[in-house]
């Protein structure tokens, strides 16, 4: 891994005054008056893992080292004792240079990976469910009392999502308190990010809660327990097949974190009710998102 002095970890917070990330669109709006609003950039970000092109990714362009290692970390590419020796990112040709001191080739991978529920970007191999399966989580605690501050400090932090919308979340929580909060067009990027960030910083994951925007999907499952992360908390809805694994590793699974409302459907022993509900407010329409009404 890359030494990092623990004490210089970075809180990593969403930017919504970073003009890179936005851009202002003219059009006319249900009346046809016209309006002018924000929305989200997307720009192409190429991935080398040593000398081999991996893949090329539509992201909103912040923290491309981070996304780089995640990602490789994510698909088993990359292992947590690897040594990394540089990563490098062009700005002008939208390329990220992962280096290894162990040789890599994943040409044959490459030929088989599938896509996935995934928005904007994502692809499983075969080995990934066979790479999580022998993870053993941390027991770890959920104190329903962190679990509203949290939900409460993300919804009415500053965010791209509240200043352009059409964008996902994720956020590294430590008890009640975010530690690292990424956004991006795709929650597995978002993710991804979050992944880079832990390995970069070499930040244990034992006590941490991961809260996302995006629905529980498999993918999203597989990518919690790769990173050693107990919890996993959602504001949206889960798949079958989500549930099904979270229950067959012991991950904590969160659904439907909304206001005083949530569902637990695995890890429910890691829960504590501490919270009286009579001081939990209910969530702010300003702070609703898309697709809630259908529980997406």
């Amino acid at each position: 891994m890359i030494e990092t002095d623990k004490a210089e970890v970075p809180l990593i917070v969403p930017d919504p005054t970073d003009r890179r990330l936005t851009e202002r669109v003219t059009g006319t709006d249900q009346t046809g008056a016209a309006v002018e609003i924000s929305v989200p950039v997307e720009r192409p970000l190429t991935l080398y893992l040593n000398a081999q092109e991996i893949v090329t990714m539509m992201t909103i362009g912040d923290y491309p080292e981070y996304l780089a290692l995640g990602y490789l970390l994510n698909q088993n590419m990359l292992k947590y004792d690897d040594v990394v020796t540089e990563v490098e990112y062009d700005d002008d040709l939208q390329v990220v240079v992962v280096r290894t001191e162990r040789h890599t080739n994943f040409e044959a991978k490459l030929k088989k990976r599938t896509q996935t529920s995934g928005c904007a970007q994502g692809t499983a191999f075969g080995d990934l469910l066979e790479a999580v399966e022998s993870v053993a989580l941390p027991k770890a605690e959920l104190r329903t009392s962190w679990l509203y501050q949290m939900t409460h400090t993300i919804n009415t932090m500053p965010s791209l999502y509240l200043e352009a919308g059409a964008i996902h979340g994720c956020v590294l929580c430590k008890e009640g308190t975010p530690v690292c909060y990424t956004e991006d067009v795709g929650r597995h990027n978002a993710v991804d990010k979050i992944a880079g960030w832990i390995y970069r910083h070499r930040v244990d994951p034992a006590d941490k809660i991961l809260y996302t925007t995006g629905r529980l999907t498999s993918e999203m499952i597989i990518k919690t327990v790769r990173m050693g992360i107990p919890i996993l908390v959602s504001r949206s809805g889960f798949t079958a097949w989500g549930v099904e694994l979270a229950r067959q590793v012991g991950l904590t699974l969160v659904g439907r974190a909304r206001g005083k409302r949530f569902i637990a459907l695995s890890g429910e022993e890691r829960i504590i009710h501490d919270q009286n509900l009579a001081f939990v407010e209910d969530e702010s329409a300003r702070h609703k998102r898309k697709g809630e009404d259908r529980d997406d």
